[in-house]
């Protein structure tokens, strides 16, 4: 097919096309009742004929716009100008998101309303993208910009929520991490090597009516040279595809570097553009490579970057070499059991076993530039991906944890025993018995926020977590389980310390 031509982001039609769409009641909520749940999660999968089965034959405005907006299918000009009456087709035309036809208007991009919650309140955004398989009928074309998907929502619940003067946005796409930064940071910086992405993102900034975000072109932080910001978020290009002719190289995913070299470029480099206390989120691939399992790959990109930083590392999920191939190239539109799909898997598989990859690692990367020089933080780890699932995302849990870490950081253990804790409110006990057996065999903690980690407890951590209600001291309660179980108090101290301080890093215990 030709290349669509690029969005023109003009001002007064964008603020027209929101009034429009606003008067409309074109918004998730409204359109997800209009054709039920089961229909709306099934467009995901593009799969669009419950959701068209259920408005058939409706002619009012949120039909028309849903079924030309979201799901991108023609529409009669008369009825588009009737459900745009500031806009117009001819409006959307001039935006460059959609096109005259013999049989009305054609849509060249989606428009499609997005909910959203954080620490600063709920909202919504329409985020403009461009048209996906179903409406295009086949493969995307390789300078496609995505709309909001799975890792999009993913990174920007991970954003912290706290205050920040300026942050940078890597790797931009349709502009959804950068909208989402500006709610906590009063200057957003957000790049792109692609112009089309750049223009998606201005568009969607105008029709939003949100200010104080900078467009830039450029790879990485190349546009950003000499400077620093205190949040950096990035929705790199981050996935492993063969360097081969025949692969097609999409510019939303693939950021042209062999294998995961373009997030440990990012990892490397982030450091430099961050001010003290800075910090830095993405999401990531990394590779199993040599026998050197891909956190400890991760742990060497950041112990060879020029500056020093904190690291908190969580790998979510981790596939094989096929099941990574098939994901990327079902992504793409090639379904399995074609030839072509064959082909795409086999260079996949043969790019995979060059570098003697085993597995393939998905996760979140926190770094934060020290204000001291000296890192204090070092976490990898992998969580379940099952777990997490804290409405609005994990930002607060996030910062919560730095704050807790640093206070940790600044108390000795003479200093913990004297502080006063309470139990989080999210956090349950199970206790499971063997049956006829009054002593539980398995005691656990729950967190229902945050990972929604579970951890297995013994008699003594769960006597002392089940006692920390904010009234006395860590250290008298220790003293009171030792003599309740008959143990030594101060080797009862030495086992419970350290136990405590991560309970209070993953917030099952809160200080003060």
């Amino acid at each position: 097919m030709p290349p669509l031509p690029l969005p023109e982001p003009d001002a007064a039609l964008c603020a027209a096309l929101a009034d429009d769409l606003r008067a409309a009641d074109f918004h998730a909520a409204t359109i997800r009742e209009r054709w039920g749940a089961a229909a709306d999660d099934a467009i995901a999968r593009g799969l669009r004929f419950p959701a068209l089965a259920a408005i058939e034959g409706d002619d009012d405005p949120l039909a028309v716009l849903a079924r030309l907006l979201v799901l991108g299918m023609p529409q009669p000009a008369e009825l588009v100008d009737a459900a745009l009456p500031r806009t117009g087709g001819d409006g959307l035309v001039r935006l460059a998101l959609a096109e005259r036809g013999e049989d009305g208007i054609h849509p060249l991009a989606l428009v499609r309303p997005q909910s959203f919650g954080d620490a600063h309140g709920d909202g919504g955004w329409w985020i403009a993208s461009d048209l996906d398989e179903t409406a295009l009928g086949g493969p995307l074309p390789e300078d496609h910009v995505l709309g909001v998907g799975g890792a999009s929502l993913t990174l920007a619940g991970l954003q912290l929520p706290t205050p920040a003067r300026r942050a940078l946005d890597v790797g931009t796409g349709c502009g959804i991490q950068a909208l989402r930064a500006r709610r906590a940071v009063d200057e957003v910086v957000a790049t792109d090597i692609s112009e089309r992405a750049i223009r998606f993102a201005r568009l969607n900034a105008l029709l939003n009516a949100v200010d104080g975000i900078e467009l830039r072109s450029g790879s990485l932080f190349d546009p950003v040279k000499g400077e620093r910001f205190d949040r950096i978020a990035s929705n790199p290009p981050f996935v492993i595809t063969p360097r081969a002719a025949e692969v097609p190289a999409y510019e939303y995913r693939d950021g042209g570097m062999i294998g995961d070299d373009l997030v440990a470029a990012f990892v490397r480099g982030a450091g430099e553009h961050l001010e003290p206390d800075g910090v830095a989120q993405l999401l990531g691939n990394w590779e199993t490579r040599s026998g050197v399992d891909g956190l400890d790959r991760v742990r060497e990109w950041v112990a060879s970057s020029a500056v020093p930083l904190d690291a908190w590392v969580v790998e979510r999920e981790r596939l094989d070499p096929l099941a990574y191939a098939e994901l990327w190239i079902r992504d793409g539109g090639t379904v399995p059991g074609s030839a072509e799909f064959a082909r795409l898997a086999t260079a996949w598989l043969d790019d995979f076993a060059e570098r003697e990859v085993s597995a393939i690692g998905f996760g979140y990367i926190l770094l934060r530039r020290p204000r001291s020089g000296t890192p204090t933080l070092t976490r990898y780890e992998r969580v379940g991906e099952s777990l997490g699932a804290t409405p609005g995302g994990l930002g607060q849990h996030l910062a919560d944890a730095l704050a807790a870490h640093d206070a940790l950081a600044a108390l000795d253990d003479a200093a913990l025993a004297a502080s006063i804790l309470r139990v989080s409110p999210d956090v349950t006990e199970a206790r499971h018995h063997l049956p006829g057996s009054e002593a539980p065999s398995v005691i656990e903690l729950r967190q229902g926020g945050g990972f929604g980690r579970t951890i297995e407890v013994d008699p003594a951590l769960a006597a002392l977590v089940g006692a920390c209600d904010g009234d006395l001291a860590v250290g008298p309660l220790i003293d009171a389980i030792a003599e309740l179980l008959e143990v030594d108090a101060g080797a009862l101290r030495e086992d419970l310390l350290p136990r405590v301080r991560e309970l209070v890093f993953t917030g099952f215990l809160l200080l003060g």
